[in-house]
């Protein structure tokens, strides 16, 4: 027996809400097996403001160091290292 406090329309609002999530859910699951959710295809647009991008990493990029950015590079990592212990 509901309880005292429960109206009758609140009853059925519960009543009502339950059966259309019971139809949602088989509509769902109808346009599921008759395979609507496929891919989509979406126009391909590009932008005009954003630079083309590649699809391969850029060329690899080789610069000689002078003797003294060497020496530089060499005390840098000495300090660094120094920090570390």
């Amino acid at each position: 027996m509901p309880d005292e406090h429960v109206s009758v329309l609140q009853s059925m609002g519960v009543v009502i809400l339950a059966l259309a999530a019971a139809v949602w859910i088989f509509g769902l699951i109808s346009l599921a097996r008759r395979g609507h959710f496929g891919p989509v295809p979406w126009p391909v647009r590009t932008l005009r403001a954003l630079p083309h991008q590649r699809m391969s990493p850029p060329p690899l990029e080789h610069v000689e160091l002078t003797p003294a950015e060497k020496a530089a590079f060499a005390g840098l990592v000495r300090q660094l290292n120094g920090r570390r212990r």
